[in-house]
């Protein structure tokens, strides 16, 4: 029995695609990994907790002025974070409400939904006037006139 040598272009056709199948694999495994790796370091923590609610502290009743010679009489209590100082000093929450209020129409205050958006923003406004000690804002008080 003999056997015939096959031609070189033939052997080194047979050795290419093998070559560039294991480099494409290899490329492949890779990818995976350092996709794998990013998604693990990137991914937002669960690990962070919000903060839990703490005391509630009703500050004093205040009037604003509105658009047309109207009025708002304003209460305001602070939903504070567990922690937070309860005797937190509320002038910053008034003087906030009163920016925000003055001189709004009547008929924007009284909108539910308006009404709800300019609460919204007071809450932020306070949770950063107050450093995230300030978690919400309820109206304890709100008549128009």
């Amino acid at each position: 029995m003999t056997v015939t040598a096959m031609p070189k272009n033939e052997a080194e056709q047979e050795k290419k695609p093998r070559s560039k199948k294991r480099v494409l694999i290899a490329v492949l495994i890779v990818v995976l990994l350092l996709g794998g790796g990013a998604y693990f370091v990137l991914k937002p923590s669960s690990g962070a907790a919000k903060p839990e609610p703490g005391a509630v502290d009703a500050l004093d009743s205040i009037q604003i002025n509105l658009a047309g010679g109207h009025y708002l009489r304003l209460g305001i209590a602070l939903q504070l974070r567990k922690g937070a100082a309860a005797d937190l000093d509320g002038s910053k929450a008034l003087d906030a409400a009163i920016n925000l209020f003055s001189g709004q129409s009547v008929g924007e205050v009284d909108q539910g939904q308006t009404r709800n958006g300019l609460k919204a923003k007071l809450g932020q406004q306070l949770n950063t006037l107050y450093n995230g000690d300030v978690l919400g804002v309820y109206f304890t008080e709100f008549v128009t006139q």
